[in-house]
C-alpha cells in the first residue's frame, strides 16, 4: 500500500508526479507491467517513488480489475514437511514468473465458502489446490466464474488441471521393497481420514500384494495421516499381535509415529523383526535416527507441472486442462535392511 511521509502524511501518486514534474497519469504507467513510458521519464518518477517512500497499492489497483497477478494457495496440514515444501516451492516459483501468491489455510472440518468469497473479491488470476479438504465446491465455484484451478494429489474434476504422484507405481514399489527384503506377510499403517492420495496408494499396494505372493494380514489405522497417527496405528499393531514381517507405512510422516512407538513401547526390531517402508520422501526420513526407506516424490516436479498447468490455463482459458502424473522411486535405506542407501526404479 502506499507508504506515509516522514510527517506521517500518506504518499499518493499525486505528490509522486509533483516530485517528478509529470503527469499522475505517467507515474501510473510507470508501475503497470506493459504499458508505454519513455525511459527517461521512468527514471524520474522512480526516483521520486523513492525519495518519498512510495509503494503502490497493487490490492486497491486489482480490485477494479478483471483480473490480477494474485494466486491462491489453498493449503492444510502445514506440519507435514513435504505439504511444507511444496508450499514454498510453490510460492517462490509464482513469484519469479511475476504472481503475487497469497495462502488460505482450511481444513476437512471447514467450510470453504468464505476462502470462495475472499478468492473471488480479490479477483485471482487462479487457484492451486494442494490441502485434503473436498475441492469440490471450489471447483465448481471456480468454473463458474472462469477461475483457473489446478488440485494437487487430488481426485480429478472437470474443468480443474490435477498434478499427481504415480499412485500404482507407489504401491508396486512399496510391495516390491518388502519382497525383495524376505517378507512374506505384509500390513498397512494408515489412517482414518479421508485423502484421495492415500487411498490411491493404499489400492494400490493391496493390488500388487498377492501379484508378488505377499499375504496381506491387515490395515492398521490411526486418525490422520500424521505422526500421532502413526503413533495409533503402532498401538493397534501391537494390540492385534499380528504375525507380520512388513509393513508399508502411507506416507513418511506417519512412518515417523510408527517406528517411535515401536521402538519405545515394544520389543520389535526394525529390520530384525519387521521391514518398514514409507512414502514422500522427506527430509526426516533419512535422518539416523530412522533411516527410513520411502518411496520419493519429488516436490520440484510436482510445483513445476502444478505451476505450468496454471500459467497454460491463465494464458489459454479455453485449452484442456492439463492431468499431469509425476514419477516416483524407491529409496533403500535401513528400514528394510539395506546396507547402502541408493534409488531403484
Amino acid at each position: 500500500m502506499d507508504d506515509r511521509d516522514k510527517r506521517g502524511k500518506t504518499v499518493t501518486s499525486v505528490d509522486v508526479a509533483k516530485r517528478a514534474g509529470v503527469s499522475r497519469s505517467a507515474v501510473s504507467r510507470t508501475f503497470t507491467a506493459g504499458a508505454s513510458v519513455a525511459p527517461e521519464t521512468r527514471e524520474r518518477v522512480i526516483a521520486a517513488a523513492h525519495e518519498l517512500g512510495y509503494r503502490v497499492n497493487m490490492l486497491a489497483r486489482s480490485l477494479s480489475q478483471k483480473r490480477t497477478n494474485l494466486v491462491a494457495l489453498v493449503v492444510s496440514d502445514m506440519d507435514h514437511s513435504f505439504r511444507a515444501a511444496v508450499i514454498d516451492q510453490l510460492a517462490r516459483k509464482l513469484v519469479r514468473l511475476n504472481y503475487r501468491p497469497f495462502m488460505l489455510p482450511t481444513d476437512p472440518r471447514q467450510d470453504v465458502s468464505h476462502l470462495i468469497d475472499m478468492m473471488l473479491h480479490y479477483n485471482v488470476s487462479g487457484a492451486i489446490v494442494t490441502s485434503d479438504t473436498p475441492p469440490a465446491e471450489i471447483a465448481e465455484e471456480c468454473a463458474a466464474h472462469g477461475v483457473p484451478l489446478v488440485l494437487v494429489n487430488k481426485q480429478p474434476m472437470d474443468g480443474a488441471a490435477n498434478v499427481t504422484l504415480d499412485s500404482d507405481k507407489v504401491g508396486r514399489l512399496a510391495a516390491t521393497a518388502l519382497k525383495r527384503a524376505g517378507c512374506k506377510r505384509v500390513a498397512l499403517a494408515s489412517q482414518k481420514r479421508p485423502s484421495h492420495s492415500i487411498n490411491q496408494r493404499k489400492q494400490a499396494f493391496m493390488r500388487h500384494c498377492p501379484e508378488l505372493g505377499l499375504d496381506l494380514v491387515g490395515d492398521f489405522q490411526g486418525a490422520a495421516q500424521n505422526y500421532d497417527g502413526g503413533v495409533e496405528a503402532a498401538d493397534a499393531f501391537l494390540n492385534a499381535q499380528t504375525a507380520a514381517d512388513g509393513v508399508f507405512c502411507v506416507n513418511d510422516y506417519l512412518a515417523l509415529g510408527f517406528l517411535d512407538r515401536l521402538r519405545h513401547g515394544s520389543d520389535i526390531r526394525v529390520p530384525g523383526d519387521l521391514r518398514v517402508v514409507g512414502c514422500d520422501d522427506i527430509a526426516e526420513a533419512a535422518w539416523l535416527s530412522y533411516d527410513l526407506t520411502t518411496i520419493r516424490q519429488d516436490s520440484g516436479l510436482l510445483t513445476d507441472a502444478a505451476v505450468d498447468a496454471l500459467v497454460s490455463r491463465i494464458d489459454d482459458p479455453e485449452a484442456t486442462p492439463l492431468n499431469t502424473v509425476i514419477d516416483v522411486k524407491l529409496v533403500e535405506r535401513g528400514s528394510t535392511g539395506s546396507i547402502h542407501v541408493g534409488d531403484a526404479g
